[in-house]
């Protein structure tokens, strides 16, 4: 059994090479593996000050957060320089050039950026965050989630049930 979200990536890459998850290029491979890693096991401020959360204006929560947890600053710096690096050796959109594994794993923290409102200080960011919310497959992502989203008062302190509808509707 395979339940490790790296190792469910590296399965499909090997037994699937087709669909290009990595990079070609060597030092976009090394890292989109580096960022992944970090993404796995970092991030730690950013995750547990804004729950995983798609659809709702959530931004009332992130005005509270930002000035209040500046370990939510470092973690926003940290990812908005490794991702400025990417896009500059890769020219971008994505990260590693096309929308790759890196990406997937990186969506998370696009859709936190998003639905919390939280600032970000690189026009490159936002470029990015821009295409991972326009890519067809995070799109379809998306809009299942906001579908079939259930409200549990216990997961969600910051947010009231009325907060409920999705950004944009």
């Amino acid at each position: 059994m395979i339940n490790d979200t790296l190792s469910i990536f590296e399965y499909i890459a090997e037994k699937y090479p087709d669909l290009s998850l990595w990079p070609n290029d060597l030092a976009l491979r090394t890292q989109a593996r580096n960022l992944c890693a970090e993404m796995h096991s970092g991030f730690t401020a950013l995750r547990n000050h804004c729950a995983m959360n798609i659809g709702p204006d959530l931004s009332h929560a992130g005005a509270i957060i930002w000035p209040d947890q500046p370990s939510v600053h470092a973690d926003v710096a940290r990812f908005e320089a490794a991702w400025a690096d990417c896009m500059e050796l890769s020219g971008g959109p994505f990260l590693c050039g096309g929308f790759s594994a890196v990406d997937a794993y990186f969506a998370p923290v696009v859709m936190r950026l998003k639905y919390y409102g939280l600032p970000v200080s690189q026009q490159t960011t936002q470029s990015y965050i821009s295409a991972v919310c326009d890519h067809p497959k995070v799109s379809a992502w998306v809009d299942q989630a906001i579908a079939t989203a259930e409200f549990f008062t216990f997961e969600e302190p910051y947010r009231l049930a009325t907060d409920a509808a999705p950004i944009g509707t």
